[in-house]
């Protein structure tokens, strides 16, 4: 099937397997490897991108249904070499270890900033639920989401809590 859609800014077409999945798309037709296949069930957000503003799980609906739509992939996150809030927070907070789900976690906290610029521990927490992570115990990615709202807002971050004491 021919499948027509723009992708972090730039228009592509493709014939595809109407069986193929969004995240195969992207990493294998279009080699932007920065989204992760993980469980292929929708459970673990490795694969989130965005998809007309919105977080979705790309493993979880096929190429064809993105037709005319507006993706947005890690790789199209930063812009004329500056990092987004949230890639910065997550440095600056060291929010991630392994970085398998850092893709997906960095998408699901920009579209949840999106909608709450000051959001509350419990609010971020609830936001990042459909993402797994198997090593940071996700207090530190808490703290790059914290960052990046204060950035987001014209704020300075709260100091590190290794520096602060807290």
């Amino acid at each position: 099937m021919e499948l027509s859609l723009t992708v972090n800014g730039r228009s592509v077409s493709a014939d595809v397997e109407p069986r193929t999945l969004l995240v195969h798309f992207i990493r294998d037709d279009l080699r932007l490897t920065g989204t992760h296949v993980g469980c292929e069930t929708g459970y673990c957000g490795a694969c989130t991108v965005h998809m007309d503003g919105k977080a979705i799980k790309s493993c979880t609906i096929f190429a064809v249904q993105a037709q005319d739509a507006h993706i947005t992939t890690i790789e199209g996150v930063a812009r004329d070499g500056e990092l987004h809030p949230v890639q910065e927070g997550f440095w600056e907070r060291h929010g991630l270890q392994c970085g398998y789900c850092t893709p997906g976690m960095i998408m699901s906290s920009i579209a949840f900033l999106d909608e709450n610029d000051h959001p509350s521990d419990a609010e971020i927490r609830h936001a990042i639920e459909g993402n797994l992570c198997r090593c940071t115990g996700y207090h530190n990615i808490v703290r790059a989401v914290e960052y990046a709202a204060a950035k987001m807002r014209g704020e300075e971050p709260p100091p590190p809590e290794w520096e602060s004491g807290t």
